[in-house]
Formats: C-alpha cells, sequence, structure tokens
C-alpha cells in the first residue's frame, strides 16, 4: 500500500513552473464538465425538455455558478494537497464515514455506467442494427483497454477530443427551427409550477449537473497532472506556483462547467422544439429521444443525436469507473493514477475493470433502463450533500490547505451549492410520498 506524498519536484520550493500551453490549461476542468453530459443526462435533458418545453431551461442557468463553486473547491483540494478527495478524507474523517461515502459513489457509478453503457448500445443498433447486448460488452471491453493500458497523457488527450462529440446537441440546432425569442423570454422569467412533476424535474436537472464522481475526478486528475509535469508540485510546498495554478484551475472550471451547461441546454432547447412541439413528452431514455427525432425533424438529426450519446458515452464511463477506482483506491491506501503502471497499481485498475464489469452484467440481467437512470438519481441525490459538505469542511481546515484557505465568495457559494443540493434531496424524497 502507498499513498501520495509530498515531494516537490524541484528542490527549490519557490520554483515557478513553465507556463502552460493552452491545451494543459483547459484539461481537467473541461473533461470533467463534458462528462456530465452523459447519456443518463442526455436522457434527463431530453425528458425535460419534451415535458416541459423551454420552461426548466433556467435551470441549467441556476446551476452553473454553483457547479464551478464546487468543482473549483474540488481542484484547488487536489492541487494544494497533491491528494484527492478520499485521500483527504482519510486524514480529516472517521474510517465509517469515509467509506460510507465512498461507498454511496462507488454504487452511484456503477448504476450510472451500466445505463451509460446500455444506452450507447441502444444508440448503436438504432444507427446499425444488430444485437445491443454484444455492443454493451464490446463498449465495455474498449473502455477497459483504454484506460488499462493507454499513456496517460495520450488518454487524457483522447478524452479531450472525445469532448467534442458533444458540438452534436449544438448541431442539432441549426437542423430544427427554434423560436429563440421564446427560449430567451423563459430563461429569463421562467414559469414558475409547483405540480409534483415540475419539482421532481428540477430534482432531476439538479442531480444530473452536480453529480459526486465529477468532485473526485477533477480533484485527482489535478493531482495526476501534478505528477506528470517534471516542475509542478503540491501548492502547500510549493506556493509560488500557487498564483499561476489557481488561475488555471480558476478558467479551466469555469469554460469546462459553461461547455457542460451550454450543451446541456442545447438538448432540453431540441427536444422542446421538436418532442414537445409535436406532443412527444414521454421521453424516458436517450434512445428514445433519438428515435423520436427521425420522423420529426430528419435522418440528418436522428442520427447526429444518437452518435452524440455514442461519443459522450465514451468519454463518460471512464470517468465513471476512474472516479470509483481513485476514491477506493485512496481510502484503502492503494498506488492509483491512470499514469501509473498496471502491474504496480493492479488493485486500482481491478477496480476500474470490475466497476466497468458489474455495469455489463446488469445489463445482461434485464436491466431496466428507466429504473436504472432513477436509481442513480436516487444514490447521486442521497451521495452528493454530505460529500460536499465534507468537501467544504475539508476545504476550510488549515491543517490540510495551509495558506490556501477558501476566499469568502468562494466558501459561500460553496455552502450555497451544498445546501441547494440538500434541499434537492429532501425534495426527491418528498416527491417519492404518496
Amino acid at each position: 500500500m502507498s499513498e501520495t506524498k509530498l515531494e516537490p519536484a524541484s528542490s527549490d520550493p519557490r520554483a515557478q513552473p513553465p507556463r502552460p500551453k493552452l491545451s494543459e490549461i483547459i484539461g481537467p476542468g473541461l473533461i470533467t464538465g463534458a462528462s456530465d453530459d452523459d447519456p443518463s443526462g442526455i436522457a434527463t435533458y431530453s425528458q425535460v425538455g419534451a415535458q416541459f418545453g423551454y420552461a426548466l431551461g433556467w435551470t441549467l442557468i441556476l446551476t452553473y455558478p454553483l457547479m464551478c463553486a464546487i468543482q473549483q473547491i474540488s481542484a484547488d483540494v487536489g492541487r494544494v494537497t497533491g491528494r484527492g478527495i478520499a485521500g483527504n478524507l482519510r486524514r480529516c474523517c472517521p474510517a465509517t464515514l469515509m467509506y460510507g461515502l465512498v461507498g454511496l459513489l462507488l454504487v452511484a457509478n456503477i448504476i450510472n455506467i451500466a445505463a451509460d453503457l446500455g444506452a450507447m448500445a441502444a444508440a448503436l443498433k438504432l444507427l446499425i442494427g444488430g444485437p445491443a447486448l454484444i455492443y454493451v460488452a464490446g463498449f465495455a471491453i474498449v473502455t477497459i483497454l483504454l484506460e488499462t493500458f493507454v499513456r496517460y497523457s495520450r488518454y487524457v488527450s483522447v478524452l479531450k477530443w472525445l469532448t467534442l462529440s458533444l458540438f452534436a446537441y449544438v448541431a442539432t440546432l441549426f437542423i430544427v427551427a427554434i423560436p429563440w425569442a421564446r427560449v430567451g423570454l423563459q430563461l429569463v422569467v421562467p414559469h414558475i409550477s409547483y405540480t409534483k412533476d415540475y419539482v421532481v424535474a428540477i430534482v432531476a436537472v439538479f442531480g444530473t449537473t452536480i453529480s459526486p464522481y465529477l468532485f473526485f475526478w477533477q480533484s485527482e486528475e489535478e493531482v495526476e497532472d501534478v505528477l506528470e509535469r517534471p516542475a509542478a508540485s503540491p501548492l502547500r510546498i510549493a506556493p509560488a506556483q500557487a498564483p499561476l495554478e489557481l488561475r488555471r484551475i480558476r478558467l479551466d472550471t469555469y469554460v469546462g462547467m459553461a461547455f457542460s451547461n451550454i450543451i446541456a441546454l442545447c438538448i432540453v432547447v431540441t427536444a422542446a422544439a421538436t418532442l414537445n412541439a409535436h406532443g412527444k413528452t414521454d421521453i424516458e431514455t436517450s434512445s428514445q429521444a433519438a428515435e423520436a427525432l427521425r420522423p420529426i425533424a430528419g435522418q440528418f438529426a436522428f442520427a447526429t443525436f444518437a452518435l452524440g450519446i455514442i461519443g459522450t458515452g465514451l468519454l463518460s464511463v471512464p470517468v465513471l469507473a476512474g472516479s470509483a477506482a481513485y476514491a477506493l483506491g485512496e481510502a484503502s491506501l492503494w498506488p492509483v493514477g491512470l499514469a501509473q503502471r498496471p502491474r504496480r497499481a493492479k488493485a486500482f485498475y481491478a477496480t476500474i475493470a470490475i466497476a466497468t464489469g458489474i455495469g455489463v452484467v446488469l445489463n445482461f440481467s434485464h436491466l431496466d433502463p428507466v429504473k436504472a437512470l432513477f436509481w442513480s438519481a436516487v444514490v447521486n441525490g442521497v451521495a452528493a450533500a454530505p460529500i460536499m459538505a465534507a468537501i467544504m469542511l475539508i476545504a476550510s481546515r488549515k491543517d490540510v490547505m495551509g495558506t490556501f484557505g477558501l476566499s469568502m465568495p468562494l466558501r459561500i457559494a460553496g455552502w450555497l451549492a451544498t445546501a441547494v443540493m440538500g434541499a434537492a434531496t429532501i425534495g426527491m424524497f418528498a416527491s417519492m410520498l404518496p
């Protein structure tokens, strides 16, 4: 067993790393934000647009600053301490609490992996026909092999390129007719309804956009970047690097979360302009949304939407499996990291393979995709608020962050995001009551 050590890459803690290139600035935050628009998220946004038209677009404006706050804090924790969220939880929390939070994350991620693999297979079947279950296994094998055997720097480049698949949902806006004046009005002056379905939809959007696996992934990718860049060190032992690095994290996070929410809004608007406008309001999965577009918006819109599902799944499944492996690995003091060789980090890579494999098995067990999405949202909702509270407490501790404590605006935004997710969880359970 081993733990990431806070050792400087340079003997001089005042040393400045070389100014990063744009490709290095836009990295963890962009991949994190793009992976948030996974096939499960596409299904949620499609359902919201189909059922309520443009009435819930405002939720994606509201969640943006909340996402930025908690993701920036998570990234700062990793860059400052040289450890991910789970590694810092191990230092600061009782073992029972730590493993409880990690356990919730594992369950949510595995269910999400199963739902995403199923959605990718269903989309590919719509495009070319064939056996969906074989596609499920094929996508899983490709994900495991790439994540295990491709060099970290190259794999990250692959993930960055996969974020371009999300532009499929921007392209659909140019294929269908959009009443932009109406869209803009409802973004600024939303029509609020207090019906059960409306409240549940709001909870679904919040639970989809602010998910625990995103916190762990972005924090760990900052740790990985420190290990991959020869002149970089954790900021606690190389404070001179802080101004440049913290600005980089802030820019990367703001761009990544904006990208995520703009794409989500595109999906909502597309579904509203096509499905809702034609009375198709019962969409439950992302593949149903793609299929429903065919007779309304044409073959090209259908194919573009379906290809986007596959591309985003290829991005999100490794992030889900990787964040689970990071969390369990750091909690258990295993060697962790995609930059590690498989022989050195056997348990880490085995966790990736097992989590993805269970996702495959769930699909072979005739998993109901609608129920999978529902329970994924439930577990994510249950896990998000306590994990966010733990992150906020860690980031507020001087013995963890040293002189890099949270600024007051960031502290307020982080706790506000935590409170909103707590309220969303309560609202979700309240909606389940008869």
